[in-house]
């Protein structure tokens, strides 16, 4: 599932080369997340690095992460005996 949400950001996102010769990237429905670099592979890249490190504080303040193509990664509450309210994340390893 996160793979899959990773390559439907990845497809989704838009490149350009800035004045100065580098390449920037973003994925317009992700708010916050772009990459520069030198060459278009460093920036797809530090895109998808990028991405990683964007889900994975998202999931940890408990955002809603935007749904692609059909994939979420929204939390799913969960109640248990020992707690009230447990939050179960997708699977990440």
């Amino acid at each position: 599932m996160l793979t899959e949400y990773i390559q439907a950001a990845l497809h989704r996102a838009n490149y350009e080369i800035l004045e100065d010769g580098t390449f920037y990237a973003e994925v317009s429905e992700l708010q916050g997340l772009y990459a520069n670099a030198s060459t278009l592979e460093a920036c797809r890249e530090e895109l998808k690095q990028s991405l990683e490190e964007w889900i994975i504080l998202g999931l940890q303040l408990r955002h809603n992460l935007p749904e692609l193509d059909g994939i979420s990664l929204a939390l799913k509450k969960r109640y248990g005996r020992r707690f009230k309210q447990a939050i179960a994340l997708p699977s990440l390893w």
